[in-house]
């Protein structure tokens, strides 16, 4: 990552300060980097146990298919095989799913998509258990899979529930509305695969009591535990969750799916049954970003001011509900992007479908909607024939201003500083004709292309996103602080998945008590909740947890002093381990006011409430929002369609930085996410049987397809009703970036780009008229 400067932090919005070294600002570096970089960090896929048994899972060849029967004598007789498991073998629930239990454990009667698990086996080594899943028996009826999300609507019901899980009108102002100047656009969103960098794995150890204990990398346990319980027919306080080192988490890290079946075979077995999944098995077993249609008019005035946006928002669900319902509202209620839109008609529909899950990733539906909305907005530039920049600053969003859902935006919306936070940043050299110049073409120095064939071209986006959930979810975490012999603790079941969480729960802890030492424990379930890793969620309610709680103890901790020395604590502050008071009078460390005691205290945070979406999609949906302006400088061959992203510029709206850098690393690697949802992911199926499930198949950007991200400001405004005023992220670089890189193709090539990721044929540039 680059900044405008050659080193050193981000750039800030204000005068610059020294940063501190340690607390709130300061970046303190992560407590178990050198174990991770010296590869001594425990993963699930590491963990070992005496008597340990193995575990596979039989998953069907095909997207859409009747069961006929399934026969598992020949596996059973297998030596070294312990256990074989079905749908007949399921204690408790047959069905599980976060919002919405449509998702089968074992497929029972109908395969609904590629992948779907049948059986499971335990045996006493890994590959006697592989061989024992490939011997079971399964006779299908093969059915004809509906693929195509369009035609879901018509076709037979593919679960009981039917074919559609949700729909939105939303509806917002006068619908016979008109403008002077109207564009159409159809866009088509691929499916973007989390591809963690460590595959699913999980270790099962049944315990006396008739309950199992699960050690796997969960990003949201206690939900995970409550789905795992009913399944097994058992009460929750008798399944318990241990969270292992999370291997990278841009969704939902662990789907319970690979979790259930593992603690079955451990029930059944009474041994520790271990599964570390292939590549393969990841692919085929987790969700996906939802591949998405969009179809658009956008009505503007003569000046290029919005007048009206019409859209239709369809998106594929695949086999199972999962997180289609909250995805759709995301999509829906940010279908115009921080723009002011008077008048707005959006119908948005989440279909099953034989395609595989899709679920929770990163900036689910409104990185869909962003490349769709920022495609209409280049081509309303082109018509009037006003520069992009300028046509989305006439129109940008900023704090006061009403959604289309009829929500006041109340949070810092500084879009248009950010807009030209970026397009007055100087644009990066041209390439020069030196040794080294093969590198600087798009395909690099193996490539087949022509120096003479290279255009530049420089696109622009604004993205948004919500934080926390939406629509009435309950917010809550839970958290506690205690101290002893100098040293603090933090008990939070927030989990660590790379957000640095547990990195912020250290530096509040160091800014409010003064303490250096701090430690946050591994979390379980036997600790309260404190709800999934999603949305910026720890930063905001579980970091407000910890500071809380860390207050009630600087009070237990100030107030025997303050009455002593017959002061109040507010005149008391604490500073690199020292008490000191306003008048010098008392000067003391916190470990002598200590006095060996343990101080501890437990809290929660719970921000202001929200509401489902209403039948014409109106209502206060959502926390807080987060916004981000990003200039994208790309290469591009026009006569072999190959694209080389030179230069990513960012601003954004953080509200405060916590740690810059890790602040910095986020959103580094939101924006290299964007840049492969742009160009190379992209999950390919063939009625619905999904090709290539592996990192050869699924191309991922690596470091050479990195470009220069240039963080050129963050915006610090705080929002007053967050803790710390912080935003999250790592989210809004994943919306905006793909919707820039696809800005810029146009710019160099003239061609519309209205499906991601861009393919080099659409990046060919039209022949001149008349050659």
């Amino acid at each position: 990552m680059s900044n405008d400067a050659a080193t050193g932090p981000p750039t800030l919005d204000g005068p610059q300060q020294e940063p501190p070294a340690h607390g709130l600002g300061a970046s303190l570096s992560p407590a178990d980097a050198r174990a991770k970089t010296e590869g001594t960090f425990p993963y699930a896929a590491d963990l070992w146990a005496e008597g340990l048994l193995w575990a596979a899972v039989l998953r069907s060849p095909h997207p859409h298919a009747r069961i006929v029967s399934v026969d598992t004598a020949a596996a059973a007789e297998m030596p070294g095989v312990r256990a074989v498991i079905t749908h007949e073998d399921v204690p408790g629930d047959s069905a599980y799913g976060r919002r919405i239990a449509d998702r089968p454990v074992f497929a029972s009667e109908v395969v609904r998509h590629h992948g779907e698990a049948i059986a499971a086996v335990a045996a006493d080594h890994p590959d006697t258990a592989r061989l024992a899943a490939a011997a079971i028996a399964v006779e299908y009826e093969v059915l004809d899979p509906v693929t195509d999300p369009e035609k879901a609507f018509a076709a037979e019901p593919l679960h009981p529930d039917g074919n559609l899980i949700r729909h939105i009108p939303l509806r917002y102002g006068d619908p016979d509305i008109t403008g002077e100047v109207v564009v159409e656009g159809l866009y088509r969103i691929g499916r973007q695969d989390p591809a963690p960098i460590g595959a699913e794995a999980g270790l099962a150890v049944p315990r006396p009591d008739g309950g199992v204990e699960i050690y796997t990398a969960s990003t949201d346990p206690h939900t995970d535990r409550d789905l795992a319980a009913a399944c097994f027919g058992l009460e929750p306080d008798r399944v318990k969750i241990v969270v292992t080192g999370v291997p990278g988490a841009t969704g939902d890290r662990e789907d319970p799916g690979f979790q259930i079946p593992l603690g079955l075979l451990a029930l059944r077995t009474g041994c520790p049954v271990k599964l570390a999944a292939t590549r393969e098995e990841s692919f085929l077993g987790h969700a996906h970003r939802h591949p998405t249609l969009l179809r658009y008019r956008h009505h503007a005035d003569a000046e290029g001011r919005l007048v009206k946006v019409e859209a239709q928002i369809l998106l594929d669900a695949g086999a199972y509900a999962d997180a289609s319902s909250e995805s759709l509202a995301a999509a829906v209620a940010f279908a115009c992007g921080p723009y002011v839109v008077p008048h707005a008609f959006i119908e948005g529909w989440a279909v099953r479908t034989n395609n595989p899950p899709s679920g929770h990733v990163r900036g689910e539906g409104a990185m869909q909607v962003c490349a769709a909305y920022e495609g209409q907005m280049d081509k309303l530039a082109a018509k009037l024939g006003v520069e992009p920049a300028e046509l989305r600053l006439r129109n940008a969003l900023a704090t006061g201003d009403i959604l289309p859902t009829s929500q006041t935006v109340t949070c810092p919306a500084p879009v248009a500083e950010l807009l030209r936070s970026v397009r007055d940043f100087p644009l990066p050299p041209l390439p020069k004709d030196t040794p080294e110049a093969a590198w600087l073409l798009p395909g690099g120095p193996e490539g087949a292309g022509e120096p003479g064939a290279v255009r530049r071209g420089v696109g622009y986006a604004l993205g948004m996103v919500h934080m926390l959930g939406a629509e009435g979810a309950d917010e809550v975490s839970t958290a506690t602080v205690k101290v002893h012999d100098g040293v603090a603790t933090v008990i939070c079941a927030a989990v660590e998945t790379g957000q640095g969480f547990a990195t912020l729960a250290r530096q509040i802890v160091q800014e409010t008590l003064g303490i250096e030492e701090v430690h946050v424990a591994s979390v379980d379930t036997d600790q309260p909740p404190a709800g999934p890793a999603a949305h910026g969620r720890h930063t905001w309610v579980s970091g407000g947890a910890v500071e809380r709680a860390a207050k009630m103890v600087r009070t237990q901790l100030l107030q025997p002093l303050a009455h002593k020395f017959g002061m109040s604590t507010e005149l008391l502050q604490i500073t690199d381990g020292k008490i000191t008071s306003y008048d010098g009078v008392l000067s003391t460390t916190v470990t002598e006011a200590m006095d060996g005691k343990e101080l501890w205290a437990t809290a929660q945070c719970r921000p202001h409430p929200t509401e489902p979406l209403d039948a014409s999609g109106q209502g206060d949906a959502f926390v807080g929002l987060a916004f981000c302006a990003i200039r994208a400088v790309v290469d591009v061959d026009i006569e072999l369609g190959s694209v080389r992203v030179v230069e990513m510029a960012v601003a954004q709206d953080v509200g405060r930085v916590l740690n810059p850098a890790q602040l910095a690393t986020r959103i580094e690697a939101g924006v290299t996410q964007g840049i492969g949802t742009a160009l190379t992911e992209n999950l390919r199926t063939t009625r619905g049987v999904v090709r290539r499930p592996d990192l050869t198949g699924y191309a991922l950007p690596t470091s050479l397809d990195a470009p220069d991200i240039r963080i050129v400001k963050l915006v610090e405004e705080r929002d007053v009703v967050a803790p710390f005023g912080a935003k999250p992220a790592s989210a809004v670089p994943v919306v905006t970036s793909p919707a820039a890189v696809a800005s810029a193709v146009r710019a160099a090539t003239g061609r519309p780009i209205s499906r991601l990721p861009i393919r080099p044929q659409a990046a060919v540039a039209a022949a001149p008229s008349g050659s």
